[in-house]
C-alpha cells in the first residue's frame, strides 16, 4: 500500500509539472489519475506503435526513445527521446492512426496509460485540457521541422552540434551540462541524427581532441560551448534575400 501510494504521489508531480498536464486544474488531473493504469516497461523492451494503437502512455520515470526503421537497409532514425511527462503517441490520439516507428525503452520506465477513448473524451469534454494539449503538439511539430531541416540541410557536425545544443541543461548553474542524452552510447546519439556509429564516434573524437569536449566513461562534458556553436556556424546556409 504504502508503494502505490508513494508511487500515485510521485505520478501526481510528474504530471504537475508536465507541459501537457501542467496548467490543468487539480480536481480534473486527480480525475484523471484515478482513470490511468500503472505500468513497467523493462529497460531495452522494444514495441511496435501498433502493438499499443489502444492505449494512450504517460511516462512517469525513465525515457523512451521513438525511432523509424528503413526494413531494406536497417537504417534508423530516432523521432523523439520522451522524458517524464511526455505523452506517447499524441499523433494517435488525435488522428487514429498509431505511428509506424517502434517505441525503445532506454530506462526501466515507469507508465500510466488510459483507453484512447478515454483520453479522447477529456479532449471532448474539457477545454483547459486542449489549451494543454495544443501547445504540447506544438512543440512536437517544431521537434520534427527541426529533425527534417537538419537531416535535408547540414552535415553530420552539424546535426551532431544542434543535438547537443537543444540538450543542454538550461537551468544548470556552472558549466554546460548536458540531460536526456548525456549518457547515451555512440550508436543511440548516431540514431537520433540520422548517422551511423562510427561517424559519431569519430566527430566526438575530433571534437575531444580539439578541447571542446571529454569523453568519459560514455559521458560527455563540454569544455567549450562557444568553439562548438562557432563549429555550427561555419556550416549554417546563408540567409535568403
Amino acid at each position: 500500500m504504502a508503494n502505490a501510494i508513494a508511487g500515485r504521489r510521485q505520478a501526481r508531480q510528474v504530471l504537475c509539472h508536465s507541459g501537457l498536464f501542467g496548467r490543468v486544474e487539480d480536481a480534473l488531473l486527480d480525475d484523471m489519475l484515478n482513470r490511468f493504469q500503472f505500468e513497467t516497461w523493462a529497460s531495452g523492451r522494444t514495441v511496435p506503435a501498433i502493438e499499443v494503437k489502444d492505449r494512450f502512455h504517460v511516462i512517469v520515470s525513465g525515457r523512451l526513445q521513438v525511432v523509424q526503421i528503413n526494413q531494406e537497409t536497417g537504417r534508423m532514425v530516432t523521432l523523439f527521446l520522451l522524458a517524464p511527462g511526455d505523452a506517447f503517441d499524441i499523433l494517435q490520439l488525435l488522428t487514429g492512426q498509431p505511428c509506424e516507428g517502434l517505441f525503445e525503452a532506454r530506462d526501466n520506465l515507469d507508465i500510466l496509460s488510459i483507453p484512447v477513448d478515454a483520453a479522447r473524451a477529456w479532449i471532448a469534454e474539457h477545454p483547459e485540457f486542449n489549451r494543454t494539449l495544443l501547445p504540447y503538439l506544438g512543440k512536437q511539430m517544431r521537434a520534427l521541422s527541426q529533425l527534417a531541416s537538419d537531416l535535408a540541410l547540414h552535415d553530420t557536425e552539424t546535426r551532431l552540434a544542434h543535438l547537443i545544443m537543444r540538450h543542454l541543461d538550461k537551468e544548470a548553474h556552472g558549466p554546460p551540462r548536458l540531460k536526456l542524452i548525456n549518457d547515451l552510447s555512440h550508436e543511440v546519439l548516431a540514431e537520433m541524427i540520422g548517422s551511423v556509429r562510427a561517424v559519431v564516434n569519430r566527430q566526438l573524437q575530433n571534437w575531444r581532441k580539439a578541447g571542446i569536449i571529454n569523453l568519459d566513461r560514455g559521458h560527455i562534458q563540454i569544455n567549450n560551448l562557444e568553439a562548438l556553436i562557432e563549429r555550427v556556424k561555419r556550416f549554417q546556409l546563408p540567409a535568403p534575400k
